[in-house]
């Protein structure tokens, strides 16, 4: 199995060989989570890993188990040239929009990133330092944004149950502030906590 995961990873890593080619200085993967939740930041990430050791396990977060994302997010952290995380407040998203949030939160991720080619799964118009290149799904085709996925959205599901300690009543360790049906009924119950999107949340409330 490990092998197979070996195997997708170096798959994943041949759709951006091409631009490391062309590269003079790195190529960065990006990803976003947190633009569908009631609740919470939108945390980005951008990520510049070395060409060797491959990361065994690299994939897009949304196919890998909460256990196994923590693991790999560990292997990240400790091979990476480059890891920036951005994150926009939900009362940032609330005055200009969670694309916009979204767009502020991936220039904070790579401001410092040494690299002059940017991956970056379906979000454009960036105005980074480099050349951009959206990708439609690009979190299951590129090696880089896979990886930028994961830290994300380990990131994001960390800080979220941090706010569970803080507001239980809401069940953030569980949802991660998305409209479930518990959400929504805690809503209903005892009305917004200071980390709902006031804009999100305004047809439950």
């Amino acid at each position: 199995m490990k092998t197979d995961r070996a195997a997708h990873s170096l798959e994943l890593l041949t759709f951006e060989t091409e631009w490391r080619r062309k590269s003079r200085i790195g190529v960065a993967g990006m990803d976003e989570v947190g633009r569908g939740p009631l609740a919470g930041d939108v945390v980005t990430a951008c990520v510049v890993l070395p060409e060797e050791p491959l990361i065994p396990w690299v994939d897009d977060s949304k196919k890998l188990s909460e256990a196994r994302r923590e693991k790999v997010y560990e292997e990240i952290m400790a091979h990476a040239l480059f890891v920036g995380i951005g994150r926009v407040s939900p009362e940032r998203i609330d005055e200009i929009n969670i694309l916009e949030a979204t767009k502020e939160a991936m220039r904070m991720a790579a401001e410092k990133a040494p690299a002059d080619i940017f991956l970056i799964d379906a979000v454009s118009g960036l105005g980074l330092r480099g050349m951009e290149v959206p990708i439609i799904k690009g979190d299951a085709q590129s090696y880089s944004i896979a990886a930028a996925s994961i830290i994300a959205k380990v990131t994001r599901d960390r800080e979220m149950r941090e706010m569970d300690r803080t507001y239980p009543e809401y069940g953030f360790a569980r949802n991660k502030g998305y409209g479930t049906k518990e959400h929504i009924e805690a809503l209903q119950a005892y009305g917004p906590c200071p980390i709902h999107r006031r804009s999100f949340i305004k047809n439950f409330v």
